[in-house]
């Protein structure tokens, strides 16, 4: 009888290697932890690895393998058909290829990530067969560790294995702090760009390869600004220099590759967060710098208006329900979640966040780090935590409906939840968790209060100057009325001085509207109503929208209506 197609308890019982009261048993277990039936039956010793790793290939209709009885199915020779670090990453290995299709011995049969990485790369179908987990992985670690070094041997003489090979002397200097330029011009220039960029007061590091050039830009206050080109005959040595600085595969140029940097430059020790990407000229590469002092900016200088840090305080100290922070990647949700949890962060509470990934250290607080490969998902991570006994949890983002219904469990029974989501405006928010599935009376009831944000440059006090002729449609824009330009109050434009580098402004703030729930939101949140009632309804109840936030910084002298139009209009047509 064909066993496709049926539930892996149903084959055990079938096959008389477990009974209904064990399958039923570890069903529970499974259901609570989160673990897969077959581990959980191997754990309770109901049956053997094999047998589940038999039962799983008859399952899906593939063979199955035992590794202790037929080795010479394994033949070294194919592991130049796979990446090892796709090798390592998947427990996997390749027992052959027939065209562009390659034969996976795996423990997992249905990995769907698997597949799509080598349709999507690699240009392969896959065919698999199955042998137990254990088994797999201690093989795959022994032939891809033994391979590693053996490569390392052979190709010393080869460029890039000559890079490999400072990798050790170098890596030592860069603990010591900058190296002397002893070693080549590459090593000054890649310490040279790190300082810049620092001093710069840059957030992100561009470094892009073209036909003919390799273009160089720095992200200030959210913008890129292009910097010298960097001569194309360097490329490869400054890829290698970042690839070492960073702990990545120096020879692996096929896939991305992310990487940390702690160095030490003139002005200080510094962190960055790499990333690799194959690109068409060759790899791009961006470097994330990560200022602890950003991160515990402190809420007196997010930005925020008296009236709304004062509503912002009282709903983080309450005891239980849910706090969003929501807004576009880069608008400065983490820092104000930072912010808050610095403020909260007293020896007789206890803090646990799971962040993807964590970029900055806090005494006091458990960090839980995501990882998908191993299992540390953000609901296994949440559940986990809850058994910690936990004050306030923050979970780096709502993705999904998993980590939406731990995250209204938690909060429903008495603790408070901080996350972020990505909407438009906070009334969005309601929405758009409806929409992952989550049920509206759940999300009405957890649902503390909403903050939504962006960011905006503020004019530099020492160049600003008065704009005598605003451009009027700009003002439109921002709702901006000769009435409310009366009291003295005036719109200044950016100038450009040697504090500021010459852009005109220095820095960045943040630009709010917090939705508190109350009865009429929660009510809406309900009956699923539409996002134009719920923000009606927040307006009436005292939110200060993003745009009036905006309007008022403009009208402080804080920035310009050019920056605020960008993040937040006013509705309806506005005459050009």
């Amino acid at each position: 009888m064909s066993m496709l197609r049926r539930k892996l308890g149903e084959i055990l019982r079938l096959w008389k290697i477990c009974n209904d009261e064990q399958i039923h048993s570890a069903l529970k277990v499974s259901k609570n932890t989160g673990q897969r039936l077959g581990e959980v039956l191997v754990s309770l010793s109901f049956c053997t690895e094999e047998e589940i790793a038999k039962a799983i290939a008859a399952q899906a209709g593939v063979p199955y393998i035992d590794l202790e009885k037929t080795p010479d199915a394994i033949e070294r020779n194919n592991m130049k058909l796979l990446p090892m670090d796709v090798m390592k990453k998947f427990k996997v290995f390749p027992l052959g290829q027939e065209g562009k299709r390659i034969h996976l011995l795996t423990s997992n049969p249905l990995n769907l990530a698997l597949e799509d990485l080598l349709r999507d790369r690699l240009k392969l179908e896959v065919r698999v067969s199955v042998a137990s987990a254990t088994r797999l992985t201690k093989l795959v670690d022994k032939i891809t560790d033994e391979s590693a070094e053996a490569i390392k041997e052979l190709t010393s003489a080869a460029e890039e294995t000559e890079r490999i090979e400072l990798a050790e002397k170098e890596k030592q200097k860069v603990k010591e702090g900058i190296d002397d330029g002893a070693d080549g011009p590459v090593i000054k220039l890649v310490n040279q760009i790190l300082t810049e960029a620092v001093e710069l007061r840059a957030s992100d590091i561009h470094i892009e390869p073209f036909e003919d050039r390799v273009r160089l830009r720095y992200r200030i206050d959210g913008v890129c600004h292009e910097r010298n080109t960097i001569p194309k005959r360097t490329q490869g040595s400054i890829i290698a220099r970042f690839k070492i600085l960073g702990g990545v595969r120096v020879e692996e140029k096929r896939i991305p590759q992310d990487g940390r940097i702690k160095i030490k430059l003139n002005v200080g020790v510094i962190d960055f967060r790499i990333s690799f990407c194959p690109a068409y000229h060759g790899e791009s590469i961006v470097l994330r710098i990560l200022r602890s002092d950003s991160a515990k900016l402190g809420l007196q200088k997010l930005g925020m208006r008296d009236d709304t840090l004062a509503v912002f305080k009282e709903t983080i100290l309450k005891p239980n329900g849910i706090f969003l922070v929501t807004g576009p990647t880069g608008s400065g949700k983490t820092t104000t979640l930072y912010s808050a949890l610095q403020d909260l962060n007293r020896p007789d509470r206890k803090i646990i966040t799971a962040e993807d990934p964590i970029e900055y250290n806090f005494k006091g607080i458990n960090q839980c780090q995501v990882n998908e490969v191993t299992g540390m998902t953000f609901p296994v991570i949440l559940k986990a935590m809850l058994r910690q006994a936990p004050n306030i949890i923050l979970v780096g983002e709502i993705r999904d409906k998993p980590v939406g219904e731990v995250a209204i469990q938690a909060a429903l029974t008495g603790h408070m939840v901080f996350s972020t989501l990505h909407t438009n405006d906070a009334p969005s928010a309601m929405t758009r968790l409806i929409d992952m599935g989550l049920k509206p009376f759940l999300i009405a009831s957890s649902v503390q209060a909403v903050l939504a944000q962006r960011l905006v440059r503020i004019l530099c006090d020492e160049c600003k100057e008065v704009d005598a002729k605003p451009d009027q449609y700009e003002m439109a824009l921002c709702d901006i009325k000769p009435a409310d330009l009366s009291s003295g109050r005036n719109i200044y434009k950016p100038v450009g001085c040697p504090k500021c580098g010459g852009t005109g402004f220095a820095g960045r703030r943040g630009v709010y509207e917090i939705m508190v729930m109350n009865t009429e939101i929660r009510d809406l949140t309900f009956k699923r109503s539409a996002v134009n009632l719920l923000r009606k309804a927040a307006v009436a109840g005292g939110m200060r929208t993003l745009l009036g936030d905006g309007k008022l910084k403009i009208l402080d002298g804080g920035t310009t209506p050019h920056e605020v139009s960008k993040i937040a209009q006013v509705e309806g047509t506005v005459d050009h």
